[in-house]
């Protein structure tokens, strides 16, 4: 991205502004790098399918994808399958509790860029939040998605899009402005073995095991 000043789109679950979603997708297509909302906290995205922005948030975040695993946002499951593999018994795990909280740790396919070559496997989210799906569906891909929070920043920080703009204004290109977004880190579960699901981090929900 060339260096513009970056953009503040103001909009809210329950009024998604389709000027603004097609603003901010054509804004990731071009490989653009922006914090968004979820169901849990502010996230930092782009698209997942864009090698080079994908080492830009990892550049930004301290982060070493030959060593460190990637999450990615999606609209859906079914989005989702093409991007991890399902079995049906993580299929019945996911259904049962997604849309919400969670980031399902799944074996990755080799359809997500070059910085996860290597990697085999990928954090799955569909967070249950109408702007973050709603971005992931009409990019046609997931987002890359990385958290907000830094060294030293504090709960006040990273739940108010005016402190995170502070603190990320010179690097990323957009932010979502949707209002205070606290809550909880969504839980983290392991389905590398679906029979077994591990709990690696405690969310605000607990798994639903169906």
């Amino acid at each position: 991205m060339s260096e513009i000043a970056m953009k503040t789109f103001k909009m809210y679950p329950s009024s998604i502004n389709p000027r603004y979603l097609d603003e901010i997708t054509e804004l990731l297509r071009n490989g653009g790098v922006i914090i968004y909302p979820t169901d849990t906290l502010y996230a930092i995205g782009c698209d997942a399918l864009n090698n080079r922005a994908v080492e830009r948030v990892c550049r930004l975040k301290g982060i070493n994808p030959a060593r460190q695993r990637l999450s990615v946002c999606c609209c859906g499951i079914s989005q989702a399958s093409e991007y991890a593999s399902i079995s049906n018994a993580a299929f019945r795990l996911l259904k049962a509790n997604l849309p919400g909280p969670f980031t399902f740790i799944l074996p990755a396919t080799t359809r997500l860029s070059k910085a996860f070559k290597g990697r085999r496997e990928v954090g799955v989210r569909v967070p249950d939040n109408p702007i973050a799906t709603a971005l992931a569906e009409a990019l046609g891909n997931p987002l890359l998605t990385a958290s907000v929070e830094w060294d030293g920043s504090e709960r006040d920080d990273i739940e108010r899009p005016e402190a995170l703009e502070m603190r990320y204004g010179n690097d990323v290109d957009a932010i979502v402005d949707a209002g205070d977004c606290g809550g909880a880190p969504s839980a983290i579960v392991s389905l590398i073995d679906p029979s077994s699901p591990e709990v690696i981090r405690e969310g605000p929900l607990p798994l639903v095991e169906s």
